[in-house]
């Protein structure tokens, strides 16, 4: 079946003009559909969902139309526009959330029209009201049974677990690596013990389980073409329930690294004081008091916890072959592992700076 019989499968207004590639995302094809009716354009988006990654389409599906659905009432009712603050998701004319043709799945939203998104932080504002907007995002979803949501991808960030996959890839030494890693191993294995200080704090009932986006990168936010506001948080793919550090964490992680995410000069890689500062700021100001004390307090934590999680399952895929996260260049996974590790040190040389910024913050 052609791309324009699966477009014709959805609810859409009028006739099909363009179909289009759109977007920077790795994991789903994405494509713009411009139609038109009686004179009036129409713009959605189409993806083609990964069922490599997201196996559950059912549940992943019935995660996005009903947070959708919640954030939709919440921003209605408080005099919001959710059609430029939230997706929408438009059904297939069978009523379904999506359609299987030919054993691949499709899904389509609404276009969000006069808006951008960024894949790096080229002004402090953006990454502000990135941060406002996330912040907002988990305020509107502060009330949602988070517990009632598929975990669409299991353990996602469950630390602990992370570890011990981390050190089967070190005792199974597919590709006879270990031997090269020795530093970044012990780097790891020193702060084992703190891994576990979240999902402990989780199992205690300590921190509250809550809707998390868990993939919080500034590209993962529209702006408003015109006046640079936040407006809407896409990408819901792995919204499932967690805990509001992670957000934050992953956000700091990505945003605040004065270097990329890969870079092999790691005297460029530290935390931006500056920036962390702004989206502290931009993301308490969002949640508008939907934190408890102790999520607040944590939230320096999510920081360092993501990054150290990120910088583990690097390395973890370098020694089992490079299979998971794709590569450019030989030894890639183990330079984007070196930055999380520097990253994570330097957040420990500034961590009472990081912490006075988060209790100073309203």
């Amino acid at each position: 079946m052609n791309k324009q019989e699966i477009i014709t499968k959805f609810a859409i207004q009028g006739t099909i003009l363009e179909v289009k590639e759109y977007g920077s995302g790795h994991i789903n094809r994405t494509e713009l559909v411009e139609t038109q009716s009686a004179g009036k354009h129409h713009r959605y988006i189409l993806q083609q969902i990964n069922t490599d990654i997201f196996q559950d389409v059912d549940g992943l599906m019935e995660n996005i139309t009903s947070v959708t659905d919640f954030l939709r009432r919440k921003i209605k009712a408080r005099g919001g526009d959710p059609d430029r603050e939230a997706l929408c998701v438009i059904p297939a004319k069978d009523g379904s959330s999506y359609c299987r043709v030919d054993g691949k799945c499709y899904r389509m939203y609404q276009f969000i029209q006069d808006a951008v998104s960024y894949d790096a932080v080229e002004r402090q504002s953006d990454f502000y009201e990135s941060a406002l907007a996330f912040g907002t995002f988990q305020s509107l979803l502060s009330d949602y049974p988070a517990e009632t949501l598929h975990e669409t991808i299991a353990d996602f960030h469950n630390t602990p677990k992370r570890f011990a996959a981390f050190r089967q890839a070190v005792q199974a030494d597919v590709c006879c690596r270990v031997k090269d890693v020795g530093k970044e191993i012990a780097f790891l294995t020193e702060r084992e013990a703190q891994m576990s200080v979240l999902t402990d704090l989780l199992a205690q009932g300590r921190l509250p389980l809550r809707v998390t986006h868990n993939d919080t990168k500034l590209n993962n936010v529209m702006l408003d073409q015109k006046t640079g506001k936040g407006i809407c948080v896409i990408d819901l793919d792995t919204v499932m329930p967690g805990l509001s550090a992670y957000d934050f964490g992953d956000s700091i992680r990505f945003g605040a690294n004065t270097a990329a995410e890969d870079e092999t000069d790691l005297s460029k890689v530290s935390l931006d004081l500056e920036l962390y500062e702004q989206y502290v700021r931009g993301y308490l100001k969002g949640c508008q008091g939907s934190l408890t004390g102790l999520e607040k307090q944590m939230l320096p934590m999510g920081a360092k916890m993501m990054t150290l999680e990120c910088g583990m399952r690097f390395l973890a895929d370098y020694l089992s072959g490079d299979t998971y996260f794709r590569i450019h260049r030989e030894h890639h996974n183990l330079d984007r592992c070196r930055t999380q590790l520097a990253l994570v040190a330097d957040m420990e040389r500034k961590w009472e700076q990081m912490a006075e910024i988060v209790a100073k913050a309203e």
